[in-house]
């Protein structure tokens, strides 16, 4: 299982973007959905890693978040409300979020398999810094081709030639993304799978 506990930076001085994080991460398939867990934190839980991936990069991109992903054993059946779960894999959230906050990249995990999780936190790290470097049109591009539209669809959506929807995602790294997602994706399943042959 797969817990994402997510703090707000700098809360203190910005508003409370909780409710909006919410919103961006809703959509995804979650076991439990995103659900606020003290002032400005959110916490979730999946045994998707594609979700927990895409979560995750959403939150970087967005750029007001320190991302902590917990890998392991949760008590089930899950409660009804993503705050009141317990078991190895929120606590190891807890701890991947706070050692988050004083990284360049904010975002760790944690597992019982060190070197598993360090395996997926290294891949998404980079794509991290990929994407939380982005331009706003950087981003909508990216948006629209990691949903699968091709460029000249994407390019037509944003209103640009096919040309400019290009250069916009060449700025933005987006050749090297989906391949990396994918990795990031196989990495964080086998720590999982580590943790489930525990």
């Amino acid at each position: 299982m797969i817990v994402l506990t997510a703090d707000q930076r700098a809360s203190r001085s910005d508003t409370d973007r909780v409710e909006s994080a919410r919103a961006l991460l809703s959509p995804l398939a979650w076991l439990r959905p995103p659900d606020r867990t003290a002032g400005d934190e959110l916490q979730a839980v999946t045994d998707d890693p594609a979700v927990a991936v895409d979560a995750a990069l959403a939150l970087l991109a967005d750029g007001h978040w320190s991302v902590g992903l917990g890998v392991g054993p949760v008590e089930t059946p899950l409660p009804a409300q993503t705050r009141a779960g317990r078991g190895r894999a929120f606590e190891a959230a807890r701890e991947a979020v706070e050692a988050a906050k004083g990284t360049a990249v904010p975002l760790q995990v944690r597992g019982v398999d060190g070197a598993a999780a360090g395996r997926a936190e290294a891949i998404l790290s980079v794509l991290g810094l990929i994407v939380g470097r982005r331009s706003r049109e950087g981003q909508e591009v990216t948006a629209l081709l990691n949903t699968g539209m091709s460029i000249t669809a994407a390019a037509a959506e944003l209103g640009v030639s096919r040309q400019a929807a290009s250069q916009r995602a060449a700025a933005a790294g987006w050749s090297v993304e989906p391949a990396g997602r994918a990795l990031a994706v196989e990495l964080l399943a086998e720590a999982d799978g580590a943790e489930a042959g525990r």
